[in-house]
């Protein structure tokens, strides 16, 4: 039996305007991860997640979820999932416990889920209030709570921090981390923003113009990015700076009161700040400097 809760072998699929949106996606999300789903607007990242929800038809390749065939299986495996993808569908007009009650019938799930979810989401002290008084963070959880209430093993957010303010933003994060550590639930988190997935994934697959460009587990993305990583300086003397480092650190760039080197390691970083500061040269600081998610994308396809 295989260890993905969701794997797809190229897939494929094109809007009816011809235009071909994923090309030979083939995912592999481990159970137990958080699988972030990282790629900029307009990637194909909410394509495949409506494919392997069944919102958009299969149009050629496999999708097994739940080490089951989508298609063979498709209403069993969607009583196991749990979803939020784009904009949360909530009542205004209702409070927060009225909303999970509507969705409940829908689900037939028991009464006392409600206060499960609430507790979950930590919105049991808002649960009366409308929910066009929530806030926008409050909204999303109220929108993760409805996703929750069939116990799902199974959870998808399609970027589920987006818009949030900074605090909205935390709060869903560790949300989902806790979901995922305490609860036991697979998470596949989609989003443009690569510091924000790095601040909760296990798993990374990264997708570009749909097509899959890089997928594996987060340490293997993060020695990517410190490949390409620098060490930037800010000195008294640039010039000197310079000189003293250009036969063992190369150096890469002058900037005004700064320069910048190849990051190699911790230790290394030490030995430079050591012999600048034995040479007569002051350090004010040193920070390394990590590739952005355009970057790494220049960097993954050039390899």
């Amino acid at each position: 039996m295989s260890r993905f809760i969701i794997e797809t072998r190229n897939l494929n699929f094109s809007f009816r305007s011809g235009e071909q949106t994923l090309h030979g996606l083939n995912l592999q999300v481990p159970q137990g991860s958080i699988y972030g789903f990282l790629g900029p607007n307009g990637a194909g990242k909410t394509t495949t997640l409506r494919l392997l929800l069944g919102l958009l038809k299969k149009q050629q390749g496999d999708i097994h979820v739940l080490q089951h065939d989508f298609q063979s299986h498709r209403i069993d495996i969607l009583r196991k999932l749990g979803s939020l993808i784009e904009q949360p569908s909530l009542y205004m007009h209702l409070t927060g416990r009225e909303n999970l009650e509507v969705f409940r019938l829908t689900y037939q799930c028991d009464k006392k889920r409600i206060d499960e979810v609430l507790e979950l989401v930590r919105l049991k002290d808002a649960a009366n209030k409308k929910a066009k008084a929530y806030s926008l963070g409050m909204k999303q959880r109220l929108a993760i709570a409805v996703s929750l209430l069939n116990n799902p093993e199974l959870l998808i957010l399609d970027e589920p921090t987006n818009g949030l303010d900074p605090n909205g933003i935390i709060e869903t994060r560790e949300l989902i981390k806790h979901l995922n550590r305490e609860h036991g639930k697979t998470i596949v988190v989609s989003s443009h923003l690569l510091t924000e997935v790095e601040k909760m994934a296990t798993h990374v697959g990264i997708i570009n113009k749909g097509k899959l460009l890089f997928q594996g587990p987060l340490q293997e993305l993060q020695q990517m990015k410190t490949k390409q990583s620098a060490i930037e300086i800010e000195v008294s003397d640039t010039a000197k700076a310079a000189q003293l480092l250009n036969g063992s650190f190369p150096v890469k760039q002058v900037n005004g009161t700064r320069i910048m080197v190849d990051f190699e390691s911790r230790e290394r970083s030490a030995q430079i700040n050591k012999l600048l500061v034995q040479q007569g040269v002051d350090v004010y600081q040193m920070a390394i400097t990590q590739n952005d998610l355009e970057n790494l994308f220049i960097q993954i396809t050039s390899e």
